[in-house]
């Protein structure tokens, strides 16, 4: 199985890519970037300290052509971008970008009903055995407890609070028949008041290169449960996103994510 990297010369393109020339039963079929990107032309393992032969090109259309599944952890407006090509060549996408708007999942899901698409805010095992942990928890702690999430992440970061807080924050509140919409709160600062009944508090940590930790507490009267899953290296990411890609080989058009590809549903 071919894979095309997306955002090849970034942090987490690296990532991938290493994980896929360690990987027996994969290859790498194109190392993608932006025009402009000084990588161009490089060959795609020297950040990892490997020869691939295969050139950093920002030609998506003939990347992504040559290759069977596309790994993209960019940014939305050029994930979606990146999708249209996928359509254009019939191709899987493994799409581990965060920060998307309504219309950007939206155009994510329209894509899907042509193509494979394994969609997720996190791909790491750990994170997304958590989602289902906070799916149990909540149900069975009810509405006594308060829910709070604290995300920690890099002083790169974008987006907060992160995609996978905001995920853990839609599973609590699914579970106990909650809008997270209505009942989200973003941070507290000065004279807030007593906490509204039902919220679900969030709050992001930018700092140094913590590459991600969550915490997803449930206070009740007498005790506290917590969640918590850290990252120390980005390779958990990038190893989550090659067994999604493992899973949509021979898989029908559609819209998935990690739960499908760990048979958590």
């Amino acid at each position: 199985m071919r894979i095309a990297v997306a955002g090849s010369a970034g942090r987490m393109g690296r990532t991938v890519i290493e994980a896929v020339l360690a990987a027996g039963d994969l290859a790498l079929g194109a190392a993608l970037e932006a025009s402009g990107s000084p990588a161009l032309g490089a060959d795609a393992g020297d950040a990892v300290g490997a020869r691939t032969g295969i050139a950093v090109s920002a030609d998506f259309d003939a990347g992504i052509a040559a290759s069977d599944c596309l790994i993209d952890f960019t940014r939305p407006a050029g994930t979606l971008a990146h999708l249209d090509a996928c359509l254009r060549h019939g191709k899987a996408a493994v799409v581990g970008t965060t920060g998307f708007d309504a219309a950007g999942r939206r155009r994510i899901a329209a894509a899907a009903e042509r193509i494979p698409i394994a969609f997720a805010p996190n791909f790491a095992v750990g994170v997304n055995v958590l989602f289902k942990l906070v799916d149990v928890a909540a149900r069975a702690l009810g509405d006594d407890y308060d829910v709070e999430i604290v995300e920690a992440h890099h002083r790169h970061k974008v987006d907060a609070p992160s995609g996978t807080a905001l995920r853990m924050g839609e599973i609590a509140a699914a579970a106990l028949g909650r809008d997270l919409a209505r009942d989200a709160v973003h941070g507290r600062h000065g004279d807030t008041g007593e906490r509204p009944r039902g919220a679900i508090g969030f709050h992001a940590v930018r700092g140094g290169d913590i590459v991600g930790e969550h915490t997803v507490m449930f206070a009740g009267t007498g005790e506290r449960v917590e969640l918590v899953v850290r990252s120390a290296n980005r390779m958990t990411y990038a190893l989550g996103a090659l067994r999604a890609a493992r899973f949509l080989r021979g898989k029908p058009a559609g819209l998935y994510d990690m739960q499908d590809v760990l048979g958590l549903r």
